[in-house]
């Protein structure tokens, strides 16, 4: 990845900040976005973009911004949110929000970086998408929606694009021991959630981030319109 132009949205926690630091460490030039961030954000990339998904102006100032630079060989759509309610209390706002911040901001991101990448032949794009959007359970049907949307996205761009020689895939992590994971359940949940995975535990955010990392990599050359489930065998029981 040494010199390439890499943008990784929702960069500062979990999972999209493990792959902005893998790509890093591998020599990329990393522009990550976030809504908040620490002073130790600074490691994981190389420059910072502001930018809120759920919010209209903010969305297309930064698509704008986007089309200004130098463009990117590899774009990650990783920023996302869940609100977890029953039908009932889903909200016109609770809905806007999850399916502009999980699906409309992927769809304009891509429109944007995708032109320097088709007059360049070539680029690589991963959206993030979550096991939510091929299982469900009661109380997802806004991130379910909005993560199977953003498959099919994937599907029919890289369908569309491929002519361009972009290859575009999605990434559907289970459950990931991130930061946030860890403030939302108890050692015990941990525990209790990682005796139904097959493989007998939570993924390691590292072991998302590489696959990511491969899908954008020199050595994916052929592989393109999928969605990766990435869950320790999870869904497959």
């Amino acid at each position: 990845m040494n010199g390439k132009r890499v943008l990784v949205t929702g960069a500062s926690r979990g999972i999209g900040e493990g792959i902005a630091r893998l790509f890093y460490e591998r020599g990329a030039f990393v522009v990550g976005t976030a809504t908040s961030r620490t002073e130790e954000d600074a490691e994981c990339v190389s420059e910072w973009m502001e930018a809120d998904f759920s919010d209209d102006q903010s969305l297309k100032d930064f698509c704008a911004q986007l089309t200004l630079k130098e463009g990117f060989d590899v774009c990650v759509n990783n920023a996302g949110i869940n609100i977890i309610k029953p039908l009932n209390q889903v909200t016109e706002p609770d809905y806007q929000r999850v399916h502009k911040v999980n699906l409309e901001a992927p769809y304009k991101i891509i429109q944007a970086v995708s032109k320097g990448m088709q007059l360049r032949g070539e680029g690589k794009i991963v959206n993030i998408a979550s096991i939510w959007s091929c299982i469900t359970k009661p109380q997802r049907s806004l991130y379910s929606s909005a993560k199977s949307g953003l498959v099919g996205m994937t599907r029919a761009l890289a369908a569309e694009l491929a002519q361009f020689n972009i290859l575009i895939n999605a990434v559907s992590p289970g459950f990931t021991l991130t930061d946030l994971t860890r403030q939302s359940l108890s050692d015990g949940q941990i525990e209790e959630l990682s005796e139904i995975v097959p493989l007998g535990r939570f993924a390691q955010v590292e072991e998302i981030a590489r696959i990511v990392l491969f899908l954008c990599s020199d050595e994916n050359t052929y592989l393109t319109g999928q969605n990766l489930v990435v869950d320790g065998g999870f869904s497959i029981v």
